[in-house]
């Protein structure tokens, strides 16, 4: 039995390391597709686009391995949300290099068109806070710190702010006249792509709060349904007793 325990936790370390291995080529996408579109770089864009394969494959490979090591071990307790925990965060991993790719996409799209200072300045910065995101919510994976990974929504804020603002400069630019609608409505998905990987940082700090301690966010949404609905019945009942009350007042009147 001992010796089965042993490989199942190897088998454990093995998927958590090909995890990491995913996400540093992930993390490598997100400057490298910030560098394209700034570049006007077509070769570059092509080179990422085509570079996504590999992503794809190694997160196929890591679900299956996972999935054959549930059928098999049967884990219980935190070895179980160890392995749903990996399959989870593979595909917001895999999800994010698909929003890069996109980026890249984006970027063929508008070859050519240049935008100003304030454009470029902010399509940096959400690139930068992207992938500081991104790194800190592997951080919290490999290192099992649910405090981190609670905390990534909070830090989520500073890009969603980036955006907004980014928004804000595409509609400023398109009004003087220096980018036209095309290029505008491309940029502005460029800066949702921006956007989502932050998400998924999040959502992959909530995995990680679920892998360490069993709870997850949804549970503070079950929580507020599950009190409404008691609300209601609460409710529904008074309101079926109070015919019965003002039926009992008329009866006793003179």
């Amino acid at each position: 039995m001992n010796d089965v325990r042993r490989t199942f936790h190897q088998e454990l370390d093995d998927i958590r390391a090909d995890i990491v291995r995913v996400a540093a080529l992930v993390t490598e996408c997100i400057p490298r597709g910030t560098d394209v579109l700034l570049a006007n770089d077509l070769h570059g864009a092509q080179t990422l686009i085509e570079s996504d394969d590999e992503i794809d494959s190694l997160a196929l490979e890591i679900e299956e391995r996972c999935y054959q090591v549930l059928a098999l071990q049967q884990p219980v307790a935190i070895d179980l949300r160890s392995l749903v925990t990996a399959i989870r965060l593979t595909s917001e991993i895999e999800r994010s290099g698909d929003l890069m790719v996109n980026v890249a996409k984006g970027a063929r799209r508008i070859y050519g068109v240049q935008f100003d200072p304030r454009l470029r300045g902010l399509i940096e910065r959400m690139g930068e806070e992207a992938t500081r995101l991104f790194k800190l919510s592997i951080d919290a994976y490999v290192e099992g710190n649910a405090s981190l990974g609670a905390a990534l929504d909070d830090m989520d804020d500073r890009l969603d702010q980036l955006h907004k603002d980014y928004i804000q400069a595409i509609f400023e630019s398109h009004h003087a006249g220096n980018i036209d609608l095309q290029a505008s409505v491309q940029l502005a998905l460029i800066g949702r792509y921006y956007e989502r990987i932050g998400d998924h940082a999040v959502n992959i700090g909530g995995r990680v709060e679920y892998m360490v301690t069993g709870w997850l966010p949804e549970h503070n949404g079950a929580a507020r349904l599950q009190a409404r609905q008691s609300r209601a019945a609460s409710e529904q009942e008074i309101s079926q007793l109070e015919p019965e009350s003002a039926s009992d007042s008329d009866d006793q009147s003179p």
